[in-house]
């Protein structure tokens, strides 16, 4: 599974980069987070959390406005 997240990643970066003309510039945050869903509350937590999060996204301290 870690080559597959790593070979998308890099697949994305470079993409995104070649977009906006910032070459070797990050796109990701370090590591990625995986969750087993167990049952239908997990599951309902996590899709909460899916629809939630971005209005947080401008409080969080490492908040950067978009590029695009």
């Amino acid at each position: 599974m870690p080559t597959i997240i790593r070979s998308f990643k890099s697949a994305v970066t470079k993409s995104v980069n070649q977009q906006r003309y910032a070459l070797n510039t990050p796109v990701w945050q370090r590591n990625y987070y995986e969750q087993i869903i167990r049952n239908e509350i997990a599951l309902q937590a996590i899709r909460q959390y899916i629809v939630t999060n971005p209005q947080k996204w401008e409080s969080d301290e490492l908040y950067a406005e978009p590029w695009f």
